[in-house]
């Protein structure tokens, strides 16, 4: 199997490099790379795609500065949307899979029920809008799988994991929001689950029965206050030395923190389509953050992460 992968350098990116590499031959597409993995230049994007001919096309390639899109929706929808459109159309040609990212910024974000894949989309900025034209698009291909999921992290990439540590370190108090909900989701469950549900369907090439839109997240459901106080509770677990103990994370509501973006405040997903249509079983939110804590605070990793920007 032959798979096409953009955005290789991001988070999901960066761990879809490793589990891809168990299905087959992995091409990498970047902005750096002779294949064209620039999605502001859709029709190079399309002629790579047609040239390589590959069983599979990743796309794990978006635009994701969430504030920055309201000043800037064109190159949002040109990047989340457009250049989806034409990867869709591209794969549909050579009769190729495709498998689009999306996001919990599709859906208006109220209510505490989780989000199943058959509400209706009512997004509140320009970020989730984008991300829906992007679903819209994939879908353009009979031969999709498109993945929701919410509050994206790993030890690769800027991320909320990292930006709380290192706060904790410079601070001896901090401020969180604790009325957004949702579920933290590494990028090697995405990835992983990502190889496991290709795996599945690429055996029946002709049968896209099991194609669709799937929500991916890990079970359980946390706010960002407690999801900042057990990341700090666990790095000092590991001798991590921080200024910052969880009893000094303050609770704020998220008007306080006057983003420039609105943020849905149920992020909430439900899960039940992916785990009975692939057989698989979700760890729990805890999990995932315990095992990136733990490698973020070996010393190499760890002095990387304080150099980083937020």
């Amino acid at each position: 199997m032959k798979l096409l992968l953009l955005g290789a350098n991001g988070q999901v990116g960066w761990q879809l490099r490793r589990s891809l590499a168990t299905l087959g031959d992995v091409v990498v597409a970047t902005r750096d790379t002779d294949i064209c993995g620039d999605l502001s230049q859709p029709r190079r994007v399309q002629e790579a795609i047609r040239a390589l001919a590959p069983d599979v096309v990743v796309n794990a390639a978006a635009y994701t500065a969430v504030d920055r899109a309201e000043e800037e929706p064109e190159l949002a929808f040109a990047i989340n949307g457009k250049a989806v459109e034409a990867i869709a159309d591209a794969t549909a040609q050579i009769g190729s899979w495709l498998v689009h990212y999306s996001s919990d910024y599709v859906y208006r974000g109220d209510g505490t029920e989780p989000w199943v894949e058959t509400d209706v989309c009512e997004p509140l900025g320009i970020y989730g809008k984008s991300k829906l034209a992007g679903d819209i698009g994939a879908v353009r291909n009979p031969r999709h799988l498109v993945f929701r999921t919410s509050w994206v992290f790993d030890t690769w990439g800027g991320n909320f994991v990292k930006s709380i540590l290192k706060a904790a370190t410079q601070r001896d108090e901090l401020k969180v929001v604790c009325d957004q909900w949702g579920a933290p989701t590494r990028a090697a469950l995405i990835a992983d689950v990502t190889a496991v549900a290709l795996r599945e369907v690429v055996r029946t090439r002709e049968d896209a029965s099991r194609a669709g839109i799937y929500h991916l997240a890990p079970s359980g459901d946390t706010h960002w206050n407690e999801y900042a106080r057990f990341a700090i509770s666990e790095a000092m677990q590991r001798g991590a030395p921080l200024r910052a103990t969880p009893d000094k994370v303050h609770a704020i509501p998220a008007a306080e923190y006057a983003a420039k973006a609105p943020r849905p405040a149920n992020s909430r997903l439900d899960t039940s389509r992916l785990r009975r249509t692939f057989g698989i079983a979700l760890p729990t939110w805890q999990e995932g953050v315990r095992a990136v804590v733990a490698e973020l605070t070996q010393p190499p990793l760890w002095d990387a992460a304080l150099k980083e920007r937020k």
